[in-house]
């Protein structure tokens, strides 16, 4: 029932900067943890990052830290992914991810409710 909806992909070039956000239709998103992951063609989907319900922890994949910032923010029920110095590497469709449960710990397999993607394009 929950319905989740991804914003703010694009095509930018190597070391530019995008800002991802995705909006969830659960009146209690303040309780679930988020995250996202990115899915390139021919490719499994992957971890990217995470954040806690309460926003006491976060989590990045190896190749993003230092680059990518995970936020919220609950009055709007809304997830932001902020990727700077971008790379050819980041392409993909990234997919936000809502926890199947409340007050959980984000799950680095993805559980609960995906949202349908955006498209990231980084040119060289």
């Amino acid at each position: 029932q929950v319905q989740l909806v991804e914003s703010g992909g694009g095509l930018v070039q190597a070391g530019e900067s995008l800002r991802l956000s995705c909006t969830s239709s659960s009146p209690t998103f303040s309780r679930y943890s988020m995250s996202w992951f990115r899915q390139a063609p021919g490719k499994v989907r992957e971890f990217v990052a995470s954040i806690m319900w309460n926003a006491m922890r976060t989590d990045y994949a190896d190749s993003v830290k230092g680059r990518f910032t995970i936020s919220r923010d609950n009055a709007n029920n809304t997830v932001y992914l902020q990727m700077n110095s971008l790379k050819p590497e980041d392409t993909a469709v990234y997919i936000c991810n809502q926890d199947r449960n409340p007050f959980g710990v984000p799950h680095p397999s993805g559980r609960g409710t995906w949202g349908q993607g955006t498209q990231v394009t980084v040119s060289s």
